[in-house]
């Protein structure tokens, strides 16, 4: 079954463009995979440590799986993994556990050695048993999921009908988050966001605990994860539907997070593989090793991701950018296909923000849209309100925001981000989220299956700018391919800032792996989570349709 039940072919796209691009976008992103096989980073490193078991933090809010990682370093470098020396020194000397290990280590009690021979083969082994626990427990989580969908389920095409509402809560207090993301549910939210407190992405880091103070947002940390969880739960049993959850793996701390997501069964993480570099600065090389490691886990849970093309608009021409949002989707769906995450799980993102003041705005909005719809039939994509152009005439936004409600359903999309008529105004009130769900309601009611009724004239203006779209999308691709990723993005291709492959926070949590470099996670989920579409960049014109979804 597609996600998103919607008949394809409209636009009658040249196939062999279709192909032309993947292949191209196969061949831009090769380098970038070849990098992040061939290095590790601080945060990979720790997230192994929690998949592992290791919690907590000291009484200044420093996680142990931070002192243990520096620790390593420190004394013999993470060339070759963390994995080695951590087990070797759990083996030989007086410390019961990980976490008697990382206080020992952070009190400078602990001499970490890189072990040869029989050594390296019994830390080794005892590593990948501890890995292979952590990946047992996220299959459990997974598995309950799979439970509770038959329980109480969502994936018919009528229950809930398409698209999903996916609306954010915002407070800072998860405590206060709680309570709104039960109304929502209530009101018809089917996926509900917690945002990341401002600036969260920047923290070499992940804070502990139930956090209350959060700014514009609440912490992304396990036990936030487990409490909203545990209360989605809740109401998802008295409504007798399933409501998703949403976070964000992104950031300095991207693989540490979609671990505990996985262990704490989120169902859907913001995860892009260019966000974090154009909008917070962070080093393009360290994210796109992170996002692979933070992929594999998604995939072994299940998590659909939502990626950010969304963003590139909101700095960019949305109708001179467009065509960068199709070769980021492309990227973003060959890097996720790489690290084991099925089309099903490809929840591309993009967006309704063209200047409501140009001439048919809203044809060529369809245009786009249908585009992407048509080029990833087996996505869930996940498509995202006005925001740009939103200002304080509420009346005039809530109509905006009726059209992108329209656009989503006559194209068949799968996810809608509800917009809010006071967007430019302040953090939305409860009751403007009430407005909010009872416009995509009525659009969504009122049009049915309006999408298979959606018919572009065959030499209208529609398939013309699509096919523009597109042409131009193959054009970019094949300049990225011959200059590189990493001098496109320096360039300022995607979302206009510019941001060269050295600069930025995090470059120093980059390390090249060694040879006999050691991360039983890794070698796991590479084992057992296969590149879905290996050998394919020539496949189907428009990718792998009819899979399940599987959050």
């Amino acid at each position: 079954m597609d996600f998103n039940g919607a008949p394809q072919g409209k636009l009658d796209l040249d196939p062999e463009a279709v192909r032309a691009a993947r292949r191209l976008a196969a061949r831009a992103a090769e380098p970038i995979i070849r990098m992040a096989r061939s290095h590790t980073t601080v945060s990979v490193e720790r997230a192994l440590l929690r998949l592992a078991g290791l919690t907590g933090a000291d009484d200044e809010g420093r996680p142990w799986a931070n002192h243990l990682a520096d620790a390593v370093r420190d004394q013999v470098g993470l060339e070759h993994g963390a994995a080695l020396p951590v087990w070797d020194a759990l083996l030989n000397g007086p410390h019961g556990s990980l976490g008697d290990l990382a206080r020992a280590a952070a009190r400078g009690r602990v001499s970490f050695r890189l072990p040869a021979g029989t050594d390296a083969e019994h830390a080794r082994k005892a590593a990948a048993e501890a890995a292979r626990a952590g990946i047992g427990r996220i299959d459990r989580r997974r598995a309950e999921r799979d439970a509770l969908l038959r329980e109480l389920p969502t994936p018919d095409m009528s229950d809930p009908p398409r698209p999903l509402v996916y609306l954010i809560v915002a407070t800072g207090d998860i405590y206060e988050d709680i309570p709104q993301a039960q109304a929502a549910a209530r009101e018809g939210a089917d996926v509900v966001a917690v945002i990341r407190s401002t600036g969260q992405s920047l923290l070499d880091f992940v804070p502990e605990g139930a956090t209350r103070e959060g700014y514009a947002g609440t912490y992304a940390t396990r036990e936030n994860f487990r409490l909203m969880r545990a209360a989605l739960d809740e109401v998802s049993r008295e409504l007798g539907r399933y409501v998703r959850l949403t976070n964000y793996a992104s950031g300095l701390c991207m693989p540490e997070i979609a671990t505990l997501a996985g262990l704490e069964r989120l169902d859907m993480m913001l995860n892009d593989c260019m966000y974090g570099i154009i909008f917070r600065d962070i080093n393009p090389r360290r994210t796109f090793i992170d996002q692979r490691f933070s992929r594999q886990i998604h995939a072994r849970a299940g998590i659909v991701i939502n990626t950010g093309e969304d963003n590139y608009l909101t700095t960019a021409d949305a109708v001179d950018a467009a065509h960068t949002v199709i070769v980021s989707q492309l990227l973003n769906e060959r890097f996720g296909h790489e690290a084991g995450l099925a089309d099903a799980q490809l929840g591309l993102g993009h967006a309704f923000e063209i200047d409501p003041s140009i001439p048919e705005s809203f044809r060529l909005e369809l245009a786009h849209a249908q585009l992407v719809r048509e080029l990833f039939p087996g996505a869930p994509l996940k498509y995202m309100p006005p925001t740009k152009h939103m200002t304080g005439n509420i009346f005039a936004g809530y109509l905006l925001d009726a059209f992108f409600n329209l656009a989503g359903v006559m194209t068949g999309q799968s996810i809608i981000l509800i917009g809010m008529m006071t967007e430019g105004i302040h953090t939305p009130w409860l009751s403007d989220r009430d407005l909010a769900l009872e416009n995509v309601r009525y659009v969504r009611d009122a049009c049915g299956n309006l999408a298979e009724d959606f018919m572009p004239r065959p030499d209208g203006m529609l398939v013309q700018r699509a096919k523009q779209v597109l042409s131009e999308s193959v054009e970019l691709l094949g300049r990225i391919a011959d200059d590189g990723l990493l001098e496109a993005i320096a360039d300022g291709t995607f979302g206009v800032t510019r941001r060269p492959p050295d600069g930025g926070k995090g470059l120093d949590g980059v390390v090249p792996r060694a040879d006999g470099y050691v991360n039983p996670a890794i070698e796991i989920l590479d084992a057992e989570n296969p590149d879905p579409a290996a050998g394919a960049a020539g496949g189907p014109a428009a990718g792998t349709a009819g899979q399940e979804v599987p959050a």
